[in-house]
Parts: C-alpha cells; sequence; structure tokens
C-alpha cells in the first residue's frame, strides 16, 4: 500500500510510476479529491469537537454560579436580581442548544469521514508498488534487462522429447486422471516421478535452511486478512479459489504465510533480517491464462513450490534482495540446470514489487528460458497493508515499517520439466547427482520397445 503522505507532497512520483508501470493516472487526481474532502471535513470535525469541549465547560461554570447565588440569597426577592437569574438561565439554555447541536453535525461528519475513508483506501489499494529507481523502464517483457548467465545449454528441441511426451512414454505423468479428478489443468504423478518431485521438495529445502532459513509447515488455507496484507485482494480475486462457506481461500504462494506470520507485529531491529521458507502446494486459477502453456506441467491450477520470504531493514532490503535471488539461483547450479537471471521492466513487474528479478531456466524443447523464480523486493508495500514495523534505532527507537522480500526456490513442477529435458537421454532420464540419495536411483529408464 502506497504511503498517503506520499500522495498529498508528491503526487508526481506516483504519476510517473503509475506512467512507467504502463498503468493510467487518472486515480491520483481521484485520490486527491477524497482526500480534500476528507481533511476538510476532519478539520471541521476538529473543530466542532474543540468548540464542543469550551461549551461543556462553560455550562458547567454557568450551572456552578447559579446554584451559589441561590443559596446564598434565597430569600431575595430584588426583581433587578430575579430578572439576572432569568438571563442566566436562557444562557445556558442556549449553551446547551448549541452543544446538541454540534453534537448532531460532529455524527453527521464522523459518517461522512467514515463513508470517504472506506473509499480512499478502497483506491489505494489497487495501486502497484513504486518501482525502484534501478528497475528498467519499458512497457513489456521485451524490454526485461538480462543481468547474468549460468551454465551452457547443451540440448535443443532436435534432441529431446517435450516433458510431457516424456511423462506419457514413461506411463507417470497422467493429464486425463487430473481432468477425470478435477479438470484441466491438474494431472497426477505416478511412481518414480511422484518420488522425484517429493525429492526436489526435500533438496531444496535441505539447502535452504542450511542457508539460514528457518523452515515453516503453515495451513494450505488462508484468510481474507492475510490475503489482503500481502496484496492478492482485492486486486486479484479473479485468480484465487474461495471456499464459499468460510473466509478462507486457498492459498496461492506461501509467500501469504509467511508474511503473514508477522502481521500487526513489532519486531526488533537486532532480528533483522528474518529468514523463512516453506513448501506448499499453490492454487490459482490461472484467469486470463487461457491458450498459454495448454500442454505439460508448465501451467497448472495446483502445483508445488518452496517459497523464500525475508523481513528485512529498509537500509539494506535491495542487497538483501541480491542475496536472496542467489540462493534461489543456487538450486539450479547445484542441480548443473542452465538458466539465466533477468531484471524485470517497469511494466512487466508484479503488483506488490519494487523490483524483481526472475530466475529461467533452460527448457530444451521449447529452445527458450522459462521462468522458474521470481525473486522481489515489495519494500513497506505489503507491511503497510499488514501492519508490520520495527524500532528504528537510527530514529531513537521510533516504528517504521520494514521491507518484505519474497521469491521462489523454486517451483518444483517447472525444476521437474527441466530435469526431464535436460537430462534426458536415448535411454531415459538421468537423475541429478544432488538427488540420488533422495531417490534410490541414478537414472528413470524408457520402457524398451
Amino acid at each position: 500500500m502506497i504511503d498517503i503522505n506520499l500522495i498529498r507532497k508528491t503526487p508526481n512520483i506516483l504519476v510517473t510510476a503509475l506512467k512507467n508501470r504502463g498503468q493510467p493516472t487518472d486515480v491520483v487526481k481521484k485520490i486527491g479529491t477524497v482526500d480534500e474532502k476528507w481533511r476538510a471535513l476532519k478539520k471541521e470535525e476538529d473543530e466542532l469537537r474543540a468548540e464542543r469541549n469550551k461549551l461543556g465547560l462553560e455550562i458547567s461554570e454557568s450551572k456552578k454560579k447559579g446554584k451559589a447565588e441561590k443559596g446564598g440569597k434565597e430569600s431575595e426577592k430584588e426583581s433587578g436580581k430575579d430578572s439576572k437569574k432569568g438571563k442566566d438561565a436562557d444562557n445556558v439554555d442556549k449553551l446547551i442548544k448549541r452543544s446538541g447541536d454540534i453534537s448532531a453535525r460532529i455524527k453527521e461528519i464522523s459518517a461522512e469521514v467514515e463513508t470517504l475513508d472506506t473509499e480512499l483506501k478502497t483506491i489505494i489499494m489497487t495501486i502497484p508498488n513504486i518501482p525502484h529507481s534501478s528497475v528498467p523502464i519499458g512497457k513489456d517483457e521485451t524490454l526485461n534487462k538480462e543481468v547474468r548467465k549460468w551454465g551452457v545449454p547443451k540440448l535443443n528441441s532436435k534432441d529431446v522429447l517435450p516433458h510431457d511426451e516424456v511423462g506419457a512414454k514413461l506411463g507417470m505423468i497422467d493429464f486425463e486422471a487430473g481432468v477425470k479428478l478435477a479438470c484441466h489443468r491438474f494431472s497426477v504423478l505416478k511412481g518414480p516421478l511422484a518420488k522425484l518431485e517429493r525429492a526436489l521438495v526435500s533438496f531444496m529445502l535441505n539447502v535452504q535452511t542450511s542457508r539460514g532459513y528457518l523452515e515453516i509447515a503453515p495451513p494450505h488455507l488462508v484468510n481474507t486478512k492475510s490475503m489482503t496484507g500481502t496484496g492478492q485482494l482485492p486486486k486479484f480475486e479473479e485468480e484465487l479459489y474461495r471456499c464459499r462457506d468460510d473466509d478462507l481461500w486457498l492459498s496461492p504462494t506461501s509467500e501469504v504465510q509467511l508474511t503473514n506470520l508477522f502481521a500487526g507485529e513489532i519486531l526488533e531491529e537486532k532480528s533483522l533480517p528474518i529468514k523463512r521458507t516453506a513448501y506448499t502446494p499453490c492454487y490459482r486459477r490461472e484467469a486470463g491464462a487461457y491458450g498459454k502453456d495448454i500442454k505439460g506441467l508448465i501451467r497448472q491450477h495446483q502445483f508445488n513450490k518452496v517459497e523464500l520470504v525475508k523481513i528485512a531493514h529498509p537500509n539494506n532490503s535491495f542487497e538483501e534482495l541480491e542475496g536472496l535471488t542467489r540462493d534461489a539461483e543456487n538450486i539450479l547450479q547445484l542441480l548443473n540446470l542452465p538458466h539465466r537471471v533477468i531484471s524485470l521492466c517497469t511494466g512487466d513487474m508484479g503488483f506488490a514489487s519494487a523490483k524483481t528479478y526472475d530466475i529461467e531456466v533452460w527448457i530444451p524443447s521449447q529452445d527458450k528460458y522459462r521462468e522458474i523464480s521470481s525473486c522481489s523486493n515489495c519494500t513497506d508495500f505489503q507491511a503497510r497493508r499488514a501492519n508490520i514495523k520495527f524500532r528504528n534505532s537510527q530514529r531513537a527507537g521510533e516504528l517504521d515499517f520494514v521491507h518484505t522480500l519474497n521469491g521462489s526456490g523454486l517451483a518444483v513442477g517447472r525444476t521437474l520439466v527441466a530435469i526431464l529435458e535436460n537430462y534426458q537421454d536415448e535411454d531415459g532420464i538421468e537423475i541429478p547427482e544432488p538427488l540420488r540419495d533422495f531417490m534410490g536411483m541414478e537414472e528413470i529408464a524408457f520402457p524398451t520397445v
């Protein structure tokens, strides 16, 4: 969530950010209009409350004075004094009436303020994060910038079968069973390929916990507050699966759980950075992805993923992003899978991200690199929504928002795809050396004819 004070003081920063993202900018003017009304009403409300408080004191003093005069000279019948008492009583009545009118107006204003406050928050919740100054400016993925490559692809489309054909040849990927049990874009893995997927999860978690990440086993269902905290709601509701009878959603990524573990908390500065990892299935409706990656495991409604999350100090969060990206990339290096890292341009970044690196693994059958991880620094965007703060020693212990980072370490199904194609030969699929102890085998052989 964008800081409202930034929008008030430097709206041009947000206008420029939205232009660079290819987003409409009229929302900035709309926020200004609503905020101006809100502030004017709040000012009137504060002034009226102050006046009502003052009137309360005047009424109290007038009543005390009237009682004192009545007790001291009860027997007096002088017409002038009776007239004075009458005037005092009239004055008190006027003060009470004015106080009542003010209370009624305050009630009206409070209702208007609440309506405007809700409208303002609803608008701001739909605005994406402001890109960092180091992010390439561009309208779409064609303007992303390659940062580095690792490894040299040894196979291409003329050398291998696509992974879905490999699965069919082995009899170990059953897409028809996925449709039978659920619908299109679900699948069933069998035998050694199911075991390979499980081996990858264990391997990834072992590597990341050795690098200082604490493993978490979170719920797979999350509530609306958590989904709002990390930015999936309200903007991406159509992408999500909801439990109709409960305030629960199937998690689209354990970024939601790992980040919201700290929602509403005040963290100690010395505890930063906090590093967490988790394996979970992830569930996405893939709305708007019709016609993309129809065949195979690349784009499924349910897929497994090992997630990495960091809660970092604002002063060094971009250095932490470099480290998180290296942590995710390290899995591919240990598996000897060729890959590259690209810096996403402004028009291709995710909603909550201020800067994102995509890691793309080589897929021989497609003769190109495909995304297997996105590593993002969301700065204070999610922390504001989820209210995650720390005591900043550089500001005399004042409370500031942390920066949140997340990345896939990695998408397990896509790693499986990369192994099926990059480790393929005429005899079958070689098991990468780091996975052999998990698998208890060195190769998944093709059936002989």
